[in-house]
């Protein structure tokens, strides 16, 4: 048994030391791998606290940065103010020097040809120096040319970027043609109720027994003249009253002539001033200037026919006024609208006096101008908008 016992002790003894060691192993080896996990977390704080001081330092950047940006930005803004103020007064200042200094190139006196409605076509086209002779204009003399723009009013934008608005002189009607053709015609009761209507209801819609095309249309005395482009050109009379078509007159116009070098849709242009209906047109393709016609508003026959100095290229629209044709000039990229042609039918404006004035500067360049006598205003077109120019006048040289 004392053998037996001894082995029993000894193998006891063994694995003790056996499982002792292995224990101490495993804890060298525990404490090895929290060394490196406290080596690690030490890293990390320090790389932590590394990176926060970094964060820190560009929070500190970014404040001042910001600051000097919101002090740049202040600073920017005074100098764009500053600007702004010296460009209006330029400007100011280049309306002042336009006036005084507006180019006179084609202000001269009226080199009129004359052409009786009763006569026939040889006798028109007869030899000047056998039996022709000059007829007096049946248009009555004005004592007042317009000067200069008095003031500006926008009203509002609606339609397409070219068409024509007018007044009625005789009444408070409003009349709306959008675009550059078409065969209907909005109306509304005034100037108060076109502006106040949101995108142009409330209007009523007028429909015509044909297109018109251009900017050659007027209203008068309860009448709606308007140009119609088919095989010929031609003038329609439409009694607004009884919605029908009262007259209509074939023009002396080429079908491929436009009247303005800047609006090719407009071939010829109807006016209404004080003494009653104007056609501004072009002979043909070969004639470079504006032709000015006085037309019975009744019969639409052609009572005078005047050929004005004012060139056809680069003219943008023309209204006319108390006997007097003012054509606007611009350029093929639009810029500021200028009268730079007057033409008096009755010689009354000499060059010295002719009003070569510009517009204020707007959006574009105007689709169509038409003066209304009774108020003194343009009623102009400009890139979709509508806008009203006041105008000053003053007596002609007598």
């Amino acid at each position: 048994m004392k053998p037996v016992l001894i082995l029993l002790l000894l193998s006891t003894g063994w694995t003790l030391c056996r499982a002792q060691v292995y224990h101490q192993a495993l804890m060298d080896y525990l404490e090895n791998r929290l060394l490196a996990v406290e080596g690690h977390v030490h890293l990390y704080q320090e790389q932590w606290r590394h990176h926060q001081a970094e964060v820190q330092d560009l929070r500190k950047q970014s404040t001042e940065t910001m600051e000097a940006l919101r002090q740049q930005h202040h600073a920017l803004s005074e100098d764009l103010a500053a600007a702004a103020a010296g460009v209006e007064r330029v400007e100011g200042d280049m309306d002042t020097v336009e006036s005084q200094t507006s180019p006179r190139a084609c202000a001269k006196e009226a080199d009129r040809v004359v052409e009786q409605g009763v006569w026939s076509q040889e006798e028109s086209r007869g030899d000047q120096d056998e039996g022709w002779e000059e007829i007096p204009s049946r248009v009555s003399d004005c004592v007042e040319i317009i000067s200069s723009i008095r003031s500006v009013k926008i009203l509002k934008r609606v339609g397409a970027p070219k068409g024509v608005w007018l007044r009625d002189p005789r009444s408070s009607k409003v009349y709306v043609f959008n675009g550059t053709a078409g065969d209907t015609v909005y109306q509304f009761a005034s100037v108060k109720a076109f502006t106040k209507s949101p995108g142009g209801a409330g209007a009523r819609s007028i429909r015509l027994p044909s297109a018109w095309r251009g900017s050659g249309v007027a209203v008068y005395n309860g009448y709606l003249y308007y140009v119609q482009q088919g095989a010929d050109v031609r003038v329609v009379k439409y009694d607004l009253l009884s919605g029908e078509p009262a007259d209509a007159a074939i023009l002396p116009v080429e079908s491929r002539s436009v009247v303005y070098g800047l609006n090719p849709e407009t071939l010829a242009d109807v006016a209404v001033d004080d003494h009653g209906l104007w056609l501004l047109y072009a002979g043909g393709e070969s004639e470079a200037n504006i032709n000015l016609a006085k037309m019975d508003p009744v019969t639409l026959d052609i009572e005078h026919i005047w050929e004005t100095p004012c060139p056809r290229d680069k003219s943008e629209a023309a209204f006319v006024a108390c006997g007097s044709v003012y054509v606007v000039y611009n350029t093929r990229l639009p810029s500021r609208s200028r009268v730079q042609c007057v033409f008096d039918v009755n010689d009354k404006v000499a060059s010295e006096e002719a009003p070569l004035f510009y517009f204020p500067r707007r959006y574009g360049a105007h689709a169509s101008l038409k003066y209304n006598a009774e108020e003194r205003q343009v009623y102009s077109w400009d890139d979709g908008y509508q806008i009203l120019y006041r105008m000053n006048a003053k007596k002609k040289l007598s």
